[in-house]
């Protein structure tokens, strides 16, 4: 069985993270979309959320499934007998940095890390970009699935 995760802290989870998490599992036979708990960062939406509406908008992949993880991401990979990581890349200064975490991570493990050009449509998208604009009373309504748009205008303008 050909397995890959999908990590993130996804909050929240935008169009672009669907769409590399579609594309994966499209091309491999289960997908493991990981949540990480970062104690030191504040989020909007606490991990159980997210692993909900994580469930919710991925409902339609029956080969995906969702966990959350703490620690490094090659420990949870070889627990869970995972050999790669997708990582959507959306520009070079991306490309940078997950090229040095790859390096690193295949120092330590062997897990492979392979690089998915974003759709050209989300090149633009991230999580604290859609906070950003969604505080401010801007409509993010089509850079989120509809479900995270409702939580969002819930949670931030009450």
């Amino acid at each position: 069985m050909r397995r890959v995760v999908c990590p993130g802290s996804f909050d929240p989870i935008t169009n672009g993270h669907l769409d590399i998490i579609a594309r994966s599992a499209r091309l491999y036979d289960e997908v493991t979309v990981a949540v990480l708990i970062n104690l030191e960062k504040s989020s909007l939406f606490t991990v159980d959320e997210r692993i909900e509406i994580l469930q919710a908008v991925t409902k339609d992949f029956p080969n995906v499934k969702v966990r959350k993880f703490h620690g490094l991401l090659v420990d949870f990979c070889k627990q869970n007998d995972i050999p790669a990581i997708v990582k959507g890349i959306r520009v070079v200064s991306d490309f940078d940095y997950e090229l040095q975490m790859a390096q690193l991570n295949y120092r330590l493990s062997g897990v492979e890390t392979l690089f998915m050009p974003t759709n050209p449509e989300y090149s633009f998208l991230s999580s604290s970009r859609v906070k950003e604009i969604a505080r401010y009373g801007g409509d993010v309504s089509g850079l989120v699935p509809d479900l995270v748009h409702k939580l969002l205008v819930e949670r931030l303008r009450g």
